[in-house]
């Protein structure tokens, strides 16, 4: 195999360092672009379609970064932009959306199937507070050992239950046995 001889890269200015952790790198910027030619996007530059030597000498000449923010276009978009400014309006674009995204808390009660009407009035009343915080609940009737033959008495239980926070929330599910559990859901109304 014959030996390459060395040819320096021309010199086209001040170039910033990459970050050695390249790899961590979410976006090719400025040399790292491996595109022929680029549609460039921005402000303070003519939008339209360069070859990458073009583009890397409007970026250089504003003093910025080559940005390629969609790869997989044809040709694909870059933008220019200072990186680490690009980097910090990500961050904050993608933390505002996490801020607006509704989490939703699921909050499980358990019953047995003779469970009596003191631990069923205690439980509903930590039903309707979970109900009102938002949370929706998920309530449930275990079967231990021979009790699964007290079925019907789990599923009356969990229709009372479904009944009795009527006002506070609806049913998403009706009792369901899964293996030795009776399920149901409930999410709360919208006010």
């Amino acid at each position: 195999m014959e030996k390459k001889p060395f040819v320096p890269r021309p010199n086209n200015g001040p170039r910033r360092p990459m970050p050695n952790n390249r790899k961590e790198e979410p976006y090719a910027i400025n040399e790292y672009i491996r595109a022929r030619e680029v549609r460039l996007v921005g402000d303070n530059v003519e939008n339209g379609v360069y070859s990458i030597q073009e583009a890397l000498k409007i970026a250089d000449g504003l003093g910025l970064d080559l940005i390629e923010i969609s790869p997989t276009a044809q040709p694909p978009v870059c933008r220019v932009l200072d990186y680490q400014k690009f980097l910090y309006q990500q961050k904050k674009r993608q933390k505002e959306q996490k801020a607006k995204a509704t989490k939703v808390v699921v909050k499980e009660i358990r019953f047995g199937p003779q469970t009596d009407d003191h631990d069923y009035n205690f439980k509903l009343k930590h039903a309707i507070g979970f109900l009102q915080e938002g949370a929706k609940v998920k309530a449930y009737v275990f079967f231990k050992g021979r009790s699964i033959l007290f079925k019907e008495q789990g599923e009356v239980l969990l229709l009372r239950f479904a009944n009795d926070l009527e006002e506070y929330g609806k049913v998403d599910q009706m009792p369901v046995l899964e293996g030795k559990r009776m399920i149901i859901m409930l999410s709360p109304k919208k006010k």
